[in-house]
């Protein structure tokens, strides 16, 4: 017998019943990218998560009901980017204009001491205390309006019955099946009778998931960090050689997130902080309010966006503290900031960088030295580093490289007004690439020096960056985006889109993007809509080392809403380089 078939179990029965509706389909083979209504809408990175919330808007909840229930969901099927293992971040703003913020991030035990740790990519050693469980339901105590069996049913009935595969979750687990194969409890869970990964469009069934969706849906977080889930978790990881015991599962609390505010073009902004990265993202959207980006041709907006993002960057590692944050987003220092970017031709438009030349004095670094006769942007020589200092370079990739993927967001808006950005990931592609025995998640990547050292009592700081923008008080954006690193560039490159050069949302996410690698930039290069060849040779000419990558989701995948002012709709985009979708409720089905 599983450990997971000895839990409590809500009845098959009621679950059907709580749910309110037409049982959750295996697959959404048409599901669209692009959706509007007055009733609100869920968009997610997978068509049958975005399914889920958008059921609990049919079934009279808010948008913070349908986030809980797209994000249980979305732990469910796309689980090589995100479970209930590992780290959750929420913004929301209510109906009334408030906004709060939510951070369950994966923490190191209070005992850990990372001087004695090892290092390691995945395994138990890298495995912290899980988080999403804690943030999902405090969300929906705090500011849902169903109960938590309603809401879980369709993650429950979707681990129970199976979903088919789509081709992108197919490849990613495929990519790492030699690690899935070092773990028993993985094993069992993700390879089939021949040992092997389970191909695009095979029925994947999670019985273990469902008993344990089935566990917190009767119980709540508690049983997850103090029950018999607690006592599970805490045995293997222990036996394992994780630092996570059962002491530290019940000490685990979702908390606040520091909220962070600025401003773009007479745009507000509105982030979450440590151990997200808001600053860095509103940061980075300041230093480039100094440049007339509207302006810019192609190559030279690459160049400037691209470096004011490795700015920002190089900062974040700087930023511990509210005032330091404060001191961050402070304008004039943005300026500074501004100053210092270099681009042939490019002015800057703000006289507030009256300082040009002059050093920010807590900035990391000074001024990139050329390496072999280039500008080198983020730090470190080129030499020896595939595909730069070698000229032009095509970093070619599958369709849904694993390589390139980290994360899963969600937004969702309901016909009152709330709306809801959340972001919830494992890290690497299969986080730790370790399941429990019997409980059917994986859990996160966090500790071993995966996340930059942790100490304890932590919580891992990551590139999470959930953002809403506003004009005169009123949303007019939900953001958040998936990818590492790109998560930030994403977002500030959609912003950027959407303000100055007057993109619809669907157009502002399918442009090409850019992004700082060490030795120069990364530019998108994906038949239709990266950049062209004229304008990546513009860019080297200045200097700049040039990565061309045709993966798709290299960038940042970005699921979002824009708020029409004029017909009062919420119009749900899912990012076109990735599998997701958009999805309103259908009254009808009420």
């Amino acid at each position: 017998m599983s450990v997971g078939s000895r839990l409590p179990v809500v009845a098959a029965a009621a679950l059907a019943v709580a749910c309110g509706g037409p049982p959750m389909p295996q697959e959404l083979p048409e599901a669209p990218k692009i959706s509007r209504s007055a009733s609100g809408v869920v968009v997610a990175a997978q068509p049958l998560a975005a399914e889920a919330g958008a059921r609990m808007l049919e079934a009279g909840g808010n948008a913070a009901d349908a986030a809980v229930a797209a994000a249980f969901a979305i732990s469910v099927v796309e689980p090589s980017m995100n479970s209930i293992g590992g780290r959750t971040q929420v913004l929301l703003r209510t109906p009334g204009g408030d906004f709060h913020g939510i951070d369950a991030t994966t923490q190191a035990p209070w005992t850990y001491d990372p001087a004695a740790a090892g290092e390691a990519s995945y395994g138990y050693g890298t495995i912290g205390i899980p988080g999403a469980v804690a943030g999902l339901t405090r969300l929906l105590e705090d500011h849902g309006s169903l109960p938590l069996p309603q809401v879980m049913a369709p993650a429950i009935q979707l681990a129970r019955k199976g979903f088919r595969l789509l081709p992108g979750e197919a490849v990613r687990h495929r990519a790492v099946q030699n690690q899935i194969r070092e773990f028993p409890g993985t094993r069992g869970h993700f390879l089939g009778p021949s040992g092997e990964t389970h191909e695009a469009g095979t029925l994947f069934v999670q019985e273990d998931l469902a008993r344990t969706l089935e566990a917190i849906a009767e119980g709540g977080a508690e049983v997850f960090y103090e029950g018999a889930l607690a006592e599970a978790m805490a045995a293997d990881l222990q036996a394992g050689g994780s630092p996570v015991t059962r002491e530290a599962l019940a000490q685990y609390r979702a908390e606040d997130s520091r909220i962070v505010r600025g401003s773009y073009r007479g745009y507000d902004l509105v982030g979450t902080d440590i151990p997200a990265s808001g600053a860095v993202t509103i940061g980075i959207l300041h230093i480039l309010e100094n440049f007339d980006l509207a302006e810019l041709d192609d190559e030279a907006w690459a160049g400037v966006v691209g470096q004011a993002v490795a700015k920002g960057l190089e900062y974040r590692t700087m930023l511990g503290t509210a005032e330091e944050a404060e001191r961050f987003l402070d304008k004039s220092f943005a300026a500074r900031v501004a100053a210092e970017i270099y681009v042939p031709g490019v002015e800057l438009a703000r006289a507030a960088a009256a300082d040009h030349g002059q050093r920010v004095p807590w900035e990391p670094s000074s001024a990139r030295p050329a390496v072999n006769g280039r500008m080198a942007l983020v730090g470190g020589a080129t030499e020896g580093t595939p595909g730069l200092g070698t000229g032009r370079t095509d970093w070619t990739g599958s369709s849904w490289d694993p390589e390139s993927t980290h994360t899963t967001h969600l937004s969702t808006a309901d016909r009152e007004g709330m709306l809801v950005a959340l972001t919830q990931t494992i890290g690497p592609n299969l986080g730790s690439k370790v399941v429990t025995p019997g409980l059917g998640f994986v859990y996160a990547a966090t500790l071993g020096g995966y996340l930059s050292s942790v100490a304890g009592g932590e919580r891992a700081r990551s590139s999470i960056s959930p953002l809403m923008v506003l004009a005169d008080g009123e949303p007019r954006l939900v953001l958040g985006a998936a990818g590492g690193a790109r998560i930030v560039s994403a977002v500030v490159q959609a912003v950027c889109r959407f303000v100055d050069q007057g993109l619809p949302l669907p157009e502002a996410l399918a442009a090409a993007r850019v992004h700082p690698v060490e030795g120069g930039l990364s530019m998108e290069t994906s038949p239709g809509i990266g950049w062209g060849d004229a304008v990546v040779d513009s860019v080297e000419s200045w200097g700049f080392e040039v990565r061309e990558v045709e993966a798709a989701g290299a960038f940042g995948r970005i699921h979002g809403i824009f708020l029409d002012p004029v017909t009062g709709e919420a119009v749900g985009v899912a990012d076109p380089d990735w599998e997701g979708a958009a999805i309103v409720p259908d009254v009808e089905r009420r």
